[in-house]
């Protein structure tokens, strides 16, 4: 049963796409260490977790990073990070169990589900509730240990369920996946009381979840249909130029490389308008683009002849640019910073402004100095510095601001919050999911996207090398995908408006005011439960005491 509920949690993201299946996939796997306590519990937790991390994250495979032709690398990074991850659901039935233990360590199911039920509703419903905490404070925990990997939260399986995700803008990710795991919990120990009764309603044990969860849903359907008109647009043209990670990789197919996204870039800036359009339901814009996009790695290098090509390229067709790109700047010990930076250029070709990345990614952009005997199995020579401040990129004529996100950025909440002004009018996403192939990657990556739109309520822009090129809006809905439903993976490019911030400026979320206060509650009542919980329980009083 455990197993099974971590496919079942694997089902629910993008890949298969089971969205219902994450609302029952947590109950499940709790309800699979029924009469367990202490290891027995955290085993079969672990072993949930294990099978459902193994099947989401198998993408790590595709890495083209290999140890004399045998992808060690890959394979170590796929199983090192799926059995850390795993620990996260091994500890939460673990704790979940230790709250409401047997009476007996290791009863048989049915005398263990006999004293469950014999417990009373009122103590299952908190347990469920706490249940719930638990979950979320654990999310929050692994989204900041060890640099953190907020990767497929649980709310993120429910990327186009518009009517709940619309509740992030107040609580954040974390609380959609507090009520998916309240319901579940809740709606499992209902069903198991209905086998167990006939004729018994499932309302004693899930009915407050499933009236917050209708609640959520009603608002969050009222805030998707109230979709204001744009009082101004911006268009915006999107490279996806779809470069081999190797080819990457090898600094003698840099010109090259560059040559060809030239030409690619030219086809976008000058339509075809005889040729259809390449996103599905797309038709060729006529007015002028305003704003072009460079994914992440599509600049290997950027010499003096590329500087001037990029200024001709831009003067030409008068038009801005933001690209990402290796650079270097001196640091206060006189030694050269290598950044991952994105960078946004006028229509003369001169650089207005520089972000450097500030969240790097473990292994893949430097090692840790603790970890350097790790360094031989990685594809990086060096290290990148991280950034220090979000910067935001402002245009003139027209007038538009927004903030760059590279790579993994966007998966992290309070990353994309920190990019986010009441002037911003829109967030950047500039990334290189070519590391991993055709397989589900890209989209999840794009899902847990889709929840930094919501939550600061603008839309969202991602131009990648090779992935899901798309936009949200701010309601968190897919506006337009380059390649639609065909290959998405392709070399194209995309061309869309995006809706700017009214003259009066755009008003800001609960959560982009307030960040994760909802997580953070719920990691301090979770403390709580865990104090009341190890408390050191004093002896009972005898009823008489011998002479």
């Amino acid at each position: 049963m455990a197993g099974f509920g971590g496919l079942l949690l694997s089902a629910a993201y993008p890949g298969i796409g089971l969205a219902g299946a994450a609302w029952i996939a947590p109950g499940l796997i709790l309800l699979s260490a029924v009469g367990r306590e202490g290891w027995a519990a955290f085993r079969l937790g672990y072993l949930a977790g294990l099978v459902h991390y193994l099947s989401t994250l198998y993408w790590l495979l595709a890495m083209p990073f290999t140890f004399h032709g045998i992808p060690f690398a890959p394979g170590a990074a796929w199983l090192v990070l799926s059995a850390y991850c795993a620990l996260y659901p091994a500890i939460w039935v673990w704790l979940c169990w230790k709250m409401m233990p047997p009476a007996a360590p290791n009863l048989p199911a049915r005398e263990a589900l006999d004293q469950f039920f014999a417990a009373g509703l009122l103590r299952r419903a908190r347990w469920a509730f706490a249940a719930a905490l638990i979950w979320v404070a654990l999310e929050m925990a692994r989204g900041r240990l060890l640099t953190g990997f907020p990767w497929n939260f649980l709310a993120v399986s429910q990327y186009k369920m518009l009517p709940f995700i619309q509740m992030t803008a107040v609580t954040g990710v974390y609380g959609l996946s507090f009520l998916m795991v309240w319901t579940s919990v809740s709606l499992v120990v209902a069903l198991v009381a209905v086998t167990r009764q006939p004729g018994r309603g499932v309302w004693g044990e899930a009915g407050m979840p499933l009236l917050v969860g209708a609640v959520v849903a009603s608002f969050g359907a009222s805030q998707v249909a109230a979709i204001p008109a744009a009082e101004r647009e911006l268009e915006v043209v999107l490279i996806q130029p779809s470069f081999a990670q190797t080819l990457i990789w090898d600094s003698s197919q840099d010109e090259a490389l560059f040559q060809n996204l030239l030409k690619l870039t030219e086809g976008a800036l000058e339509p075809d308008p005889n040729k259809p359009a390449f996103s599905k339901g797309l038709s060729p814009l006529a007015d002028k683009p305003s704003l072009l996009l460079w994914p992440e790695s599509a600049l290997s290098s950027l010499t003096p002849e590329h500087l001037e090509a990029v200024a001709k390229l831009l003067a030409k067709h008068d038009v801005w640019l933001a690209a990402s790109v290796e650079s270097s700047e001196p640091s206060g010990q006189g030694t050269l910073e290598e950044y991952n930076s994105s960078l946004l250029f006028n229509p003369a070709g001169v650089i207005e402004s520089v972000y450097h990345k500030r969240r790097l990614v473990i292994f893949g952009e430097y090692v840790p100095k603790w970890l350097w005997l790790f360094k031989w199995m990685t594809p990086i020579e060096g290290n990148f510095a991280p950034g220090t401040d979000a910067v935001q990129f402002k245009m003139s004529h027209p007038d538009a601001q927004f903030s760059v996100l590279i790579c993994f950025e966007d998966a992290f909440a309070d990353e994309a919050r920190a990019h986010v002004t009441p002037q911003t009018d829109f967030l950047v996403n500039l990334t290189n999911d070519g590391w991993f192939g055709d397989g589900a990657q890209p989209w999840q990556h794009a899902a847990n996207a889709v929840f930094r739109a919501v939550e600061n309520g603008l839309p969202l822009v991602r131009c990648t090398n090779n992935g899901l090129t798309c936009w949200a809006d701010a309601q968190g809905r897919l506006r337009e995908i380059l390649g639609g439903s065909g290959n998405v993976y392709g070399a194209g490019f995309m061309r869309a408006r995006i809706p700017l911030r009214p003259a009066g400026g755009r008003s800001q979320t609960f959560y982009n005011r307030h960040g994760d206060w909802f997580g953070w509650s719920c990691c301090g009542m979770t403390l709580c439960l865990c104090a009341g919980t190890f408390r050191p329980r004093r002896n009972a009083r005898p009823d008489s005491v011998p002479n």
